[in-house]
């Protein structure tokens, strides 16, 4: 007689508001499974997995483990039913030790928590699956990857034997990438499951053995992860019409569109840069690799006159500053898209129509003499809605019901309106599916077409390798090495990364 899944979900429904945001999902998990879990931005794959984890409650449909069914009201009845989730946004304490983070939320002896327990507990988990961290090392000196890490070792710890991975990938090296698939197939070794949510398609083609795709709130297709299986064919199962990569065609370098040279910040909270020289220019997409937390975000910060340097030199167009004003900047003709669209690029809270013309409010062509012009306002807005295809009731709507890829589509749509010389794009696709992403990346190749220069800052490197010209490796506020894209390979980049250069 077969054994039941490990994991049924049956008719799940959820509503919010007028959004039906899952609609009689089914979703079965075997023993041995990795699950990849793809769907556009919206498609209700968070929600699902939410609703397994005990973040909402489910308006409708029924979940079993093991055959039995399972009342599942908050992540610690998910725990208890074995079910463990690592977001993408990690629970860890920074100023504690390893060992401590893991006995965070665990009973001890008495008053005491058990040490030993714990302690024998990670050595398990590493000699079960290779996952091993120091158990005495502070939290807040482990890498991006090593901090999932422990995050994955609390889960198992805890008796987790489904596992739920959301865009796991997303800040992490290719080699350590590889590493946690190393990890991942073990635990299906020994029939655990695992459901691994990424946009990125060719990680879901490396290590799931199947995929469900989500459309709109349901399950619109399923497939075991064969040799049949494509990113071409998956993502046209993700859009419902087929994708074709953006057109890269080769083009002639023109002026200098920015010089950068000893750049150097003071340390303190934020890591500093420490004698970053860098050249951009016209017809040319410099993408800048790293780590998230080695100065990527900080180089824009400088660049964009949100930051003060505190040696070195910035030049854009031909105009040397020192320290300027972001308001200095976008008379040069800059144009930025930041990491943070919710909190830095947009304000929620207005009207699309308003931040659509938020970096430019004080121009004529929008106020006088500190009166809003409405309907010249609403009328650009409109025409970017229309040419950006942003998915909008109106102008007027307020910003923070779009999703995330209109988000992003309403940003890219108002700092390119202006035409500008030079754009910083910070992760400008992050979270985004494939038909956002490549709405993206075909805007920026247009800009780069009409002599515009592009910083293309993500941790995407298949991003990166897609649409830079040049690759600009940082590590602990360093330029460890500058390749033409012709001589760059995820395994040099991943290395630089790392801060292994080449001839060590």
């Amino acid at each position: 007689m077969e054994s039941p899944p490990l994991l049924e979900m049956r008719g799940i429904a959820k509503r919010f508001g007028d959004v039906q945001a899952n609609d009689g999902v089914d979703l079965t998990l075997k023993c041995g499974d990795i699950l990849g879990l793809l769907g556009e931005n919206g498609a209700g794959k968070t929600t699902l997995m939410n609703i397994l984890f005990g973040v909402y409650a489910a308006d409708a449909g029924r979940i079993a483990i093991d055959g039995r069914s399972a009342l599942i009201r908050n992540s610690a009845d998910a725990l208890a039913h074995g079910v463990g989730m690592v977001h993408q946004h990690f629970h860890l304490v920074p100023r504690l030790t390893v060992l401590e983070n893991l006995m965070v939320g665990q009973s001890g002896r008495g008053l005491r928590l058990d040490r030993s327990f714990a302690l024998g507990r990670m050595r398990e988990i590493e000699g079960s699956f290779g996952l091993c961290l120091p158990p005495d090392a502070r939290v807040g000196d482990l890498t991006i990857g090593e901090q999932q890490r422990l995050e994955i070792i609390k889960a198992l710890a805890r008796g987790a034997r489904i596992l739920i991975l959301d865009e796991p990938t997303a800040a992490l090296t290719p080699q350590e990438a590889e590493g946690l698939f190393i990890a991942l197939r073990a635990m299906a070794d020994q029939r655990m499951g695992v459901i691994f949510i990424s946009h990125k398609l060719h990680e879901i083609l490396a290590v799931t053995t199947r995929v469900v795709i989500m459309q709109q709130g349901r399950v619109v297709a399923e497939t075991v992860n064969d040799d049949t299986v494509s990113k071409k064919r998956l993502a046209e199962l993700m859009t419902g019409h087929e994708i074709t990569p953006p057109g890269k065609v080769a083009t002639v370098p023109g002026r200098v569109r920015l010089r950068i040279e000893n750049l150097q910040t003071r340390g303190g909270v934020r890591p500093s840069l420490k004698g970053v020289c860098l050249e951009v220019r016209g017809g040319e997409i410099l993408g800048i690799a790293g780590v998230s937390g080695n100065g990527q975000a900080e180089l824009a910060d400088v660049i964009a006159g949100v930051l003060p340097a505190s040696d070195g030199t910035v030049e854009v167009n031909g105009t040397t500053v020192s320290r300027f004003t972001p308001r200095e900047v976008q008379a040069l003709e800059v144009g930025r898209i930041p990491e943070d669209r919710m909190g830095t690029g947009l304000i929620t809270s207005l009207p699309l129509c308003s931040c659509m013309v938020l970096s430019r409010i004080r121009e004529r062509r929008f106020s006088r003499w500190g009166f809003l012009k409405h309907r010249a306002i609403g009328r650009f807005a409109d025409q970017q809605i229309r040419s950006f295809g942003i998915k909008a009731a109106g102008s007027h709507v307020r910003t923070g019901t779009l999703s995330g890829g209109n988000l992003q589509k309403a940003l890219l749509a108002r700092e390119l309106a202006w035409e500008p010389t030079l754009l910083l794009a910070a992760q400008p696709t992050r979270g985004l599916d494939v038909a956002a992403a490549r709405f993206v990346h075909q805007r920026f190749l247009d800009l780069r077409g009409r002599d515009g220069a592009i910083v293309l800052i993500s941790e995407d490197l298949e991003e990166i390798f897609a649409l830079s010209d040049r690759i600009a490796v940082m590590f602990e506020g360093r330029i460890m090495d500058v390749l033409d894209i012709q001589a760059a390979t995820v395994a040099r980049v991943g290395l630089l990364m790392a801060g292994v250069r080449e001839a060590a």
